[in-house]
Protein backbone atom coordinates (compact mmCIF):
# COMPACT_ATOMS: atom_id res chain seq x y z
CA UNK A 1 0.00 0.00 0.00
CA UNK A 2 1.31 3.16 -1.18
CA UNK A 3 1.33 6.05 1.57
CA UNK A 4 -1.16 9.04 1.50
CA UNK A 5 -2.30 11.58 3.56
CA UNK A 6 -4.94 11.12 6.16
CA UNK A 7 -5.35 14.32 7.60
CA UNK A 8 -8.56 16.05 6.43
CA UNK A 9 -7.25 19.69 6.40
CA UNK A 10 -3.92 18.46 5.15
CA UNK A 11 -6.14 16.96 2.53
CA UNK A 12 -8.21 19.85 1.84
CA UNK A 13 -5.47 22.77 2.23
CA UNK A 14 -3.31 20.42 -0.83
CA UNK A 15 -6.37 20.25 -3.08
CA UNK A 16 -7.30 23.72 -3.29
CA UNK A 17 -3.30 24.93 -3.40
CA UNK A 18 -3.43 22.84 -6.57
CA UNK A 19 -6.59 24.11 -7.96
CA UNK A 20 -5.22 27.34 -7.58
CA UNK A 21 -1.89 26.60 -8.78
CA UNK A 22 -2.92 24.69 -12.22
CA UNK A 23 -6.27 26.88 -12.62
CA UNK A 24 -6.19 30.17 -14.81
CA UNK A 25 -8.34 32.16 -11.73
CA UNK A 26 -7.09 35.52 -13.02
CA UNK A 27 -10.48 36.83 -15.03
CA UNK A 28 -12.70 35.81 -11.47
CA UNK A 29 -14.09 38.34 -9.41
CA UNK A 30 -12.37 37.28 -5.65
CA UNK A 31 -15.86 36.82 -4.75
CA UNK A 32 -16.49 34.19 -7.34
CA UNK A 33 -13.24 32.55 -7.00
CA UNK A 34 -14.14 30.82 -3.61
CA UNK A 35 -16.77 29.47 -6.39
CA UNK A 36 -15.15 28.13 -8.57
CA UNK A 37 -12.07 26.69 -6.92
CA UNK A 38 -15.04 24.56 -5.22
CA UNK A 39 -16.78 23.63 -8.32
CA UNK A 40 -13.12 22.31 -9.19
CA UNK A 41 -13.28 20.88 -6.52
CA UNK A 42 -15.97 18.79 -6.87
CA UNK A 43 -15.12 17.14 -9.79
CA UNK A 44 -11.49 17.00 -10.40
CA UNK A 45 -11.68 18.74 -13.85
CA UNK A 46 -9.42 22.11 -13.84
CA UNK A 47 -10.55 22.91 -17.24
CA UNK A 48 -13.96 23.74 -16.25
CA UNK A 49 -12.91 27.12 -14.54
CA UNK A 50 -12.38 28.44 -18.58
CA UNK A 51 -16.71 27.17 -19.29
CA UNK A 52 -17.95 29.04 -16.03
CA UNK A 53 -20.27 32.09 -17.05
CA UNK A 54 -21.46 34.13 -14.33
CA UNK A 55 -22.94 37.75 -13.48
CA UNK A 56 -21.15 39.95 -11.68
CA UNK A 57 -23.16 39.95 -8.36
CA UNK A 58 -24.16 36.33 -8.16
CA UNK A 59 -22.03 35.36 -5.22
CA UNK A 60 -22.54 38.58 -3.47
CA UNK A 61 -26.47 38.17 -4.15
CA UNK A 62 -26.64 34.57 -3.68
CA UNK A 63 -24.18 34.99 0.01
CA UNK A 64 -26.40 37.80 1.04
CA UNK A 65 -29.78 36.15 0.44
CA UNK A 66 -28.34 33.01 2.44
CA UNK A 67 -27.05 35.68 5.27
CA UNK A 68 -30.68 36.53 5.72
CA UNK A 69 -32.32 33.02 5.87
CA UNK A 70 -33.60 32.47 2.26
CA UNK A 71 -34.44 29.17 1.89
CA UNK A 72 -32.18 26.73 -1.00
CA UNK A 73 -34.44 24.93 -3.72
CA UNK A 74 -32.79 22.06 -5.60
CA UNK A 75 -34.06 20.42 -7.91
CA UNK A 76 -33.33 16.86 -6.98
CA UNK A 77 -32.29 15.27 -3.37
CA UNK A 78 -28.73 14.46 -4.91
CA UNK A 79 -28.24 18.23 -5.06
CA UNK A 80 -29.91 18.72 -1.22
CA UNK A 81 -27.66 16.26 0.25
CA UNK A 82 -24.72 17.66 -0.91
CA UNK A 83 -25.17 20.97 1.37
CA UNK A 84 -23.15 20.80 4.10
CA UNK A 85 -25.39 22.17 6.45
CA UNK A 86 -23.17 22.80 9.27
CA UNK A 87 -22.11 25.99 7.21
CA UNK A 88 -25.52 27.13 6.37
CA UNK A 89 -25.64 30.49 7.68
CA UNK A 90 -29.34 30.92 9.22
CA UNK A 91 -29.70 27.37 9.22
CA UNK A 92 -31.37 27.64 6.03
CA UNK A 93 -34.35 25.78 4.47
CA UNK A 94 -33.14 23.47 1.87
CA UNK A 95 -36.41 22.64 -0.15
CA UNK A 96 -36.61 19.54 -2.86
CA UNK A 97 -39.97 18.92 -4.30
CA UNK A 98 -39.23 16.38 -7.05
CA UNK A 99 -40.86 14.14 -4.66
CA UNK A 100 -44.08 15.47 -3.77
CA UNK A 101 -47.01 13.66 -4.39
CA UNK A 102 -48.74 16.31 -7.17
CA UNK A 103 -46.08 16.15 -9.73
CA UNK A 104 -46.77 13.08 -11.31
CA UNK A 105 -50.16 14.55 -12.18
CA UNK A 106 -48.87 18.16 -13.07
CA UNK A 107 -46.16 16.27 -15.33
CA UNK A 108 -48.94 14.83 -17.08
CA UNK A 109 -50.93 18.42 -17.39
CA UNK A 110 -48.48 20.47 -18.74
CA UNK A 111 -46.73 17.74 -20.97
CA UNK A 112 -43.20 17.94 -19.49
CA UNK A 113 -40.90 16.26 -16.84
CA UNK A 114 -41.45 15.27 -13.30
CA UNK A 115 -38.21 17.86 -13.01
CA UNK A 116 -40.26 20.30 -14.41
CA UNK A 117 -43.32 20.13 -13.15
CA UNK A 118 -41.80 20.22 -9.39
CA UNK A 119 -40.98 23.56 -10.48
CA UNK A 120 -44.14 24.83 -10.34
CA UNK A 121 -44.44 24.03 -6.49
CA UNK A 122 -41.13 26.11 -5.63
CA UNK A 123 -43.84 29.51 -6.24
CA UNK A 124 -44.14 29.97 -2.43
CA UNK A 125 -40.68 30.11 -1.81
CA UNK A 126 -38.94 31.20 -5.12
CA UNK A 127 -38.79 34.86 -4.14
CA UNK A 128 -35.04 35.89 -3.03
CA UNK A 129 -34.05 32.27 -2.75
CA UNK A 130 -30.71 30.56 -4.00
CA UNK A 131 -32.23 28.12 -6.92
CA UNK A 132 -29.58 24.90 -7.30
CA UNK A 133 -30.10 22.84 -10.60
CA UNK A 134 -27.67 20.20 -10.47
CA UNK A 135 -29.58 17.31 -12.86
CA UNK A 136 -32.05 17.76 -15.14
CA UNK A 137 -32.10 20.86 -17.63
CA UNK A 138 -35.82 20.39 -17.90
CA UNK A 139 -35.57 22.20 -14.80
CA UNK A 140 -33.79 24.94 -15.59
CA UNK A 141 -35.72 25.54 -18.49
CA UNK A 142 -38.86 25.38 -17.07
CA UNK A 143 -37.92 28.25 -14.29
CA UNK A 144 -36.68 30.64 -17.23
CA UNK A 145 -40.40 30.00 -18.69
CA UNK A 146 -42.03 30.43 -15.45
CA UNK A 147 -39.98 33.49 -14.96
CA UNK A 148 -41.21 34.85 -18.19
CA UNK A 149 -45.06 34.27 -17.33
CA UNK A 150 -44.35 35.88 -14.28
CA UNK A 151 -42.96 33.66 -11.32
CA UNK A 152 -41.32 35.05 -8.71
CA UNK A 153 -37.40 35.25 -9.05
CA UNK A 154 -34.86 33.93 -7.27
CA UNK A 155 -31.75 36.23 -5.44
CA UNK A 156 -29.30 33.64 -7.62
CA UNK A 157 -29.59 30.85 -9.93
CA UNK A 158 -27.03 27.96 -9.86
CA UNK A 159 -27.17 25.83 -13.20
CA UNK A 160 -25.15 22.92 -13.47
CA UNK A 161 -27.20 20.51 -15.17
CA UNK A 162 -25.89 17.64 -16.87
CA UNK A 163 -26.32 15.37 -19.91
CA UNK A 164 -26.63 15.03 -23.69
CA UNK A 165 -30.05 16.15 -23.98
CA UNK A 166 -30.58 20.17 -23.22
CA UNK A 167 -28.32 20.35 -20.67
CA UNK A 168 -25.84 22.87 -23.14
CA UNK A 169 -28.98 24.55 -23.98
CA UNK A 170 -30.53 25.28 -21.04
CA UNK A 171 -27.28 27.11 -19.56
CA UNK A 172 -26.80 28.88 -22.34
CA UNK A 173 -30.22 30.17 -22.76
CA UNK A 174 -29.70 31.09 -18.59
CA UNK A 175 -26.33 32.95 -19.47
CA UNK A 176 -27.74 34.58 -22.51
CA UNK A 177 -30.83 35.45 -20.97
CA UNK A 178 -31.11 35.78 -17.44
CA UNK A 179 -33.94 37.35 -16.63
CA UNK A 180 -32.62 39.89 -14.62
CA UNK A 181 -31.68 37.28 -12.09
CA UNK A 182 -28.10 36.72 -10.78
CA UNK A 183 -26.32 33.42 -12.44
CA UNK A 184 -23.70 31.01 -11.69
CA UNK A 185 -23.65 28.28 -14.61
CA UNK A 186 -21.10 25.82 -16.58
CA UNK A 187 -21.58 26.12 -20.35
CA UNK A 188 -21.65 22.33 -22.55
CA UNK A 189 -22.74 19.32 -21.20
CA UNK A 190 -21.03 18.42 -18.06
CA UNK A 191 -22.57 19.21 -14.62
CA UNK A 192 -24.34 17.46 -11.96
CA UNK A 193 -25.34 17.25 -8.27
CA UNK A 194 -22.00 17.39 -6.53
CA UNK A 195 -21.24 20.81 -8.36
CA UNK A 196 -24.27 22.40 -7.96
CA UNK A 197 -24.06 20.84 -4.21
CA UNK A 198 -20.53 23.01 -4.05
CA UNK A 199 -21.69 26.11 -5.86
CA UNK A 200 -23.97 26.48 -2.26
CA UNK A 201 -21.57 25.68 0.14
CA UNK A 202 -19.55 28.25 -1.43
CA UNK A 203 -22.38 31.15 -1.35
CA UNK A 204 -22.66 29.63 2.18
CA UNK A 205 -18.98 29.96 3.28
CA UNK A 206 -16.44 30.51 1.02
CA UNK A 207 -13.36 28.14 1.93
CA UNK A 208 -13.48 27.29 5.65
CA UNK A 209 -11.28 24.44 5.98
CA UNK A 210 -8.23 26.29 4.56
CA UNK A 211 -9.07 29.63 6.86
CA UNK A 212 -8.24 27.69 9.89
Amino acid sequence: MLPYERDPKAIYAASFATVRREANLDRFTPEIQAVVIRLIHSCGMIEVADRIAYSLDAANAGSLALAKGAPILCDCEMVGAGIIRRYLPAENQVIVTLNDSAVPTRSTQIVNTRSAAAIELWEPHIKGAVVAIGNAPTALFHLLELIDQGFPKPACILGFPVGFVGAAESKAELAAYPRDCEYITLRGRRGGSAMASAAVNALSAGLPEIAT
